[in-house]
């Protein structure tokens, strides 16, 4: 495992208390200690912004282990890992801004981190996989 790999990893895994806050958040809401939540709409992105956040993390980590096997150069490889770093705070912030700013049932400008999230996290996954595919030969 390369010394990049273990330094992003390490901070992927740091990461990952956000998504145990997140969890308690949502216990919170869900136990009625925060009725000002509780809406089905706001609670559905919350649900949602936390179930990206566990995934996109897991993918993240992974996708670092990959990298190092990947034909990328070190800036391409480098702009891989960030993008892969980068989705799992993007996408689930974005979720979790919708639901604290929803008026009147439509989003704000929170909406915008998840489409962000989006192309970032396509960028990522399609860098290393043809990194992976031009390494296979």
């Amino acid at each position: 495992m390369s010394h990049d790999t273990r330094f992003v990893s390490g901070l992927l895994f740091l990461s990952l208390v956000t998504v145990e806050t997140g969890g308690e958040f949502m216990l919170r809401i869900l136990r009625g200690h925060l009725p000002q939540f509780a809406d089905p709409r706001r609670s559905a992105f919350f649900r949602a912004g936390h179930a990206h956040a566990g995934v996109l993390l897991v993918v993240a980590l992974v996708g670092q282990i990959y990298a190092d096997q990947a034909a990328l150069n070190d800036a391409v490889r480098w702009l891989c890992r960030g993008c892969l770093f980068a989705a799992p705070l993007l996408v689930p912030g974005g979720f979790f801004a919708v639901g604290l700013t929803l008026k009147d049932g439509k989003p704000g400008r929170g909406v915008a981190l998840i489409y962000t999230g989006a192309v970032v996290l396509a960028a990522g996954l399609t860098l290393l996989g043809i990194g992976l595919l031009r390494a296979a030969g």
